[in-house]
């Protein structure tokens, strides 16, 4: 057998590949849904950052647009989803929504800047935008709690009744609901690359120019993909204020989460479906294994050591390593375009009488010419 093997989208072996990829996800959920409490728990917060990474695959990896302050957006949903539930009376649950709107429009006004400045300028803006977060919810203390932190109360937390869930199974409720928003988040995602915004993600993130004069409005795509960035990482920051139940600014929405977030995206792979998944299985596992090998300085040193040699063997990340790995045997393609057969009786001839008339109109030069 001649390898790679060419699969076309839309076609039988396509769709298998799609329903092997389901099932594994489906059968990877219920194994997580039947672990212990600790590490289900685990589990939870593996998944939640790696919904906050795939919403910064979509502004860094898909368009270009470097961002080390998204750490504020986490927060920024973590703190949507506090004053609701705690001083509105919302279902937890019923937060995520609003998290991701508020967020969405935070995210098109910081995106502002990316109109004109790029690259590391941009990343300065989202920088002291990370900074800055902090500081903010330090000053709105009478709805953010201040330095003093968030408590939301176990009794908001509990499950809604048609969920078919008890208080005392809140972990339970919470992991399916991570399933469900990460199983959502990356079905978007797909989604979004494969549509024609897609194809202008990738033209303004290769050659502005080019997208440009190509009639890509790069004004909008930038703006509003880093609108839906923040809106995707303030979902996943809802889903943390569920899971903590206690939030604090200045410990878990500083910039070192913002760098966080990025070196998990950078590992697991930027423009890539998977790349958010193991990035984040990277940066909430490698930290609690190393931490019982290793005590204090010594497991951060192995952690830095562990992340090194990743981002050095696998510069693409390692799902763009496994992806080059797999194209080896299979290749995925888009179907080719269908040709109409060709016709038995040959092309078709017109049996109607040419017009005639005049081939020069007249009173022109070559009209009179040909009359004398």
């Amino acid at each position: 057998m001649k390898l790679p093997v060419i699969v076309e989208r839309g076609t039988t072996p396509y769709r298998a590949i799609l329903a092997a990829v389901v099932a594994a996800g489906v059968l990877a959920a219920l194994w997580g849904s039947g672990l212990e409490p600790f590490e289900q728990g685990q589990v939870t917060r593996f998944m939640i950052y790696a919904v906050a990474i795939a919403g910064l695959n979509v502004a860094t990896g898909y368009v270009g647009l470097l961002s080390v302050g998204h750490s504020a957006f986490l927060g920024m949903g973590a703190f949507t989803t506090g004053i609701l539930v705690v001083h509105q009376g919302w279902e937890p649950w019923a937060t995520i929504p609003a998290a991701f709107g508020v967020c969405l429009v935070a995210g098109l006004l910081v995106g502002l800047p990316a109109l004109r400045i790029k690259g590391l300028y941009l990343a300065m803006v989202t920088l002291a935008f990370a900074v800055a977060f902090p500081e903010l919810v330090a000053r709105f203390d009478g709805l953010t709690g201040g330095s003093s932190g968030m408590n939301i109360p176990r009794l908001s937390m509990r499950p809604p009744e048609w969920s078919g869930f008890t208080l005392g199974e809140k972990d339970q409720w919470l992991y399916w609901l991570g399933v469900i928003v990460l199983a959502l988040t990356l079905y978007a995602t797909h989604c979004l690359t494969r549509s024609r915004y897609g194809l202008a993600m990738a033209a303004v993130r290769e050659n502005e120019i080019a997208a440009s004069s190509s009639g890509i409005n790069i004004a909008v795509v930038k703006t509003l993909m880093f609108g839906l960035s923040g809106g995707i990482t303030g979902a996943a920051g809802a889903l943390f204020a569920i899971y903590m139940g206690t939030l604090f600014a200045e410990g878990s929405f500083t910039l070192m989460a913002g760098i966080t977030l990025l070196i998990g995206l950078v590992i697991g792979g930027e423009r890539t479906i998977f790349g958010p998944i193991i990035g984040a299985a990277c940066v909430v596992y490698i930290p609690y294994y190393t931490s019982s090998i290793g005590q204090g300085q010594g497991s951060a040193v192995l952690f830095a050591v562990i992340l090194l040699l990743v981002i050095f063997l696998a510069p693409s990340g390692i799902a763009g390593a496994l992806g080059s790995l797999v194209n080896r045997f299979v290749v995925v393609r888009a179907a080719r375009p269908r040709t109409a057969p060709p016709s038995r009786t040959g092309p078709a001839v017109s049996s109607a009488e040419p017009e005639r008339g005049p081939v020069l109109a007249p009173g022109t030069p070559e009209t009179r010419k040909a009359v004398h």
